[in-house]
């Protein structure tokens, strides 16, 4: 392996897999505050849950145009 090659490989761990795993992390958090919570908790949920569909949406009609 090259340098340049080994460079670029390296840290992009978090590149790759940082964005599904924020939004897995962010999809649990609204599922377990619609199980536990009330009043503003609910708020948070929908968005929370929402996210996810929302940031799909975007990147599928910028694909689109594109």
């Amino acid at each position: 392996m090259t340098a340049a090659r080994k460079s670029r490989s390296s840290g992009n761990w978090w590149t790759v897999y940082g964005g599904p795993l924020l939004l897995g992390v962010l999809s649990i958090a609204g599922l377990l505050t619609a199980l536990l919570s009330e009043g503003a908790g609910r708020y948070f949920s929908w968005i929370a849950v929402g996210a996810p569909v929302a940031i799909a949406a975007w990147f599928f009609a910028r694909r689109k145009r594109a």
